[in-house]
C-alpha cells in the first residue's frame, strides 16, 4: 500500500470539494430552471440575472442567448443562439428575430457572457444591443434587458439606461 503525502491529500481535498461544488451548482441550476419554466412570470431582474450567471459563469467561450416572453412577461423559452470564442461571438439580428417570431414572443431578454470575468459592456455589446432593439421593434417585440455575465458579476444594460 503506498503512502499519500500531504500535497496529494490537499489535492484530493480540493478535487472532492470541486465535485461537491459542481453538484451544488447543478442543483442550483435545476432549481432556477424550474423557476424559468414555460409560463413563469419574470418580475425580478436579480433572479433573472442570477439564473443567467449560474448558467454561463463557468463557460470558457462566449455564449449569446435570449429568453423569450409573452405579453405578460411569462417565459416562453430560453435559447442559446450563438457560440463564440474566448473573446467574442458573432451575433446575427436575423437569427434572433427568426427565433423570436418562431416562439411568438412579445418581449425578449438578451444575455451573454464574458469569459474574461469582466462584465462591463464593450462598445460592440452596446452597438449590437441597439441593432437588436431596432430589429425587434420592427416586429413589435420589446427588448426588456441585455444581461452580461462576467464570472460571478453581471451588468444589466437596462439599469445603465442602454436598453
Amino acid at each position: 500500500m503506498s503512502q499519500v503525502n500531504s500535497e496529494d491529500k490537499a489535492l484530493y481535498a480540493v478535487e472532492g470539494n470541486r465535485e461537491k461544488g459542481d453538484q451544488l451548482i447543478a442543483q442550483a441550476l435545476e432549481i432556477l430552471a424550474q423557476r424559468f419554466e414555460r409560463n413563469d412570470v419574470l418580475t425580478r431582474p436579480l433572479e433573472t440575472a442570477n439564473y443567467i450567471k449560474l448558467k454561463l459563469a463557468d463557460r470558457e467561450h462566449e455564449v449569446f442567448g435570449l429568453i423569450n416572453l409573452d405579453n405578460r412577461n411569462r417565459v416562453i423559452a430560453d435559447h442559446e443562439i450563438f457560440r463564440g470564442t474566448i473573446d467574442g461571438a458573432s451575433v446575427y439580428p436575423r437569427e434572433i428575430v427568426k427565433q423570436v417570431l418562431a416562439d411568438n414572443a412579445a418581449a425578449v431578454i438578451l444575455y451573454h457572457n464574458h469569459p474574461s470575468g469582466v462584465a462591463e459592456p464593450s462598445q460592440a455589446d452596446i452597438r449590437i444591443t441597439e441593432r437588436l432593439k431596432s430589429a425587434l421593434a420592427l416586429v413589435d417585440v420589446r427588448l426588456l434587458d441585455h444581461v452580461i455575465v462576467g464570472g460571478a458579476d453581471h451588468i444589466c444594460l437596462s439599469e445603465k439606461g442602454l436598453v
